[in-house]
């Protein structure tokens, strides 16, 4: 069904290793309370913008920090927030300082640091660990807010560079498609139905370690990942009935 393979794709990509971004949650599965930085990247919908401010609230880090220059998300989290918040300005504005907006728009909240220079995964992070270090922030743990579609892409470009942080994945948002094809919940900002699916395949396929993947037999962006087969199935079938990955 395509539904299972699309929901077989979205949850391998799409990590959240712990149930909930709470000091409770946190100390059960980590044994920390806090993590030293949380991050959002921009490529992410503007759902992960309420993640990152309920984070906030619970004290989930110490720091938090939003990551994103100009990519080609930019433009579709422009429109995301002018529909939603026509008074927020969104040209020529980097990801990071449009979430930021939003975040203080919505919620009354803001990050401690933007970068918004990066416009790819792996700079996404040599920058985000530039900013880090040179402003002195302990960084032994970090909580990943990514796109669900980039999520795992995300946390294997990091383990690439620097694989003694300790990872705490946790996906802007969780999709559910239902057997007639629509998201099970609504969830703000989400991708179409057919551009969702597309993505997923797109990451399958950088994420395979091959000559044409982002692994160390590719073009060496970020560390091995592996690809269970009812994943790989789950790509084939889709793949099979003519959708195309991005």
């Amino acid at each position: 069904m395509i539904s299972d393979a699309i929901n077989t794709l979205s949850a391998f990509l799409g990590r959240r290793d712990v149930p909930e971004l709470t000091q409770e949650a946190l100390k059960s599965v980590y044994g920390f309370s806090q993590a030293d930085v949380m991050v959002l990247f921009g490529g992410s919908i503007i759902a992960g913008g309420d993640v990152l401010a309920q984070a906030m609230r619970n004290s989930a880090a110490r720091t938090y920090v939003i990551v994103g220059g100009v990519g080609h998300t930019t433009q579709d989290l422009r429109d995301a927030v002018q529909r939603l918040y026509p008074e927020i300005p969104t040209k020529d504005k980097t990801e990071a300082e449009i979430f930021q907006a939003y975040l203080q728009r919505r919620h009354g909240l803001q990050a401690d640091y933007l970068e918004t220079a990066s416009t790819n995964c792996g700079n996404n992070i040599t920058n985000l660990l530039r900013l880090l270090e040179e402003n002195d922030i302990r960084h032994d743990s970090v909580i990943l807010t990514q796109d669900a579609t980039m999520q795992l892409r995300m946390s294997a470009t990091l383990k690439k560079y620097r694989p003694d942080i300790r990872i705490v994945n946790f996906a802007a948002y969780k999709a559910q498609i239902t057997p007639d094809l629509a998201y099970a919940e609504s969830i703000p900002g989400m991708w179409p139905l057919e551009r969702f699916t597309s993505l997923l395949l797109g990451e399958i396929r950088r994420l395979t370690d091959g000559p044409d993947g982002y692994g160390p037999k590719g073009k060496d962006f970020l560390v091995h990942v592996d690809i269970p087969g009812e994943v790989r199935r789950a790509f084939d079938e889709l793949v099979g009935g003519g959708i195309v990955p991005r």
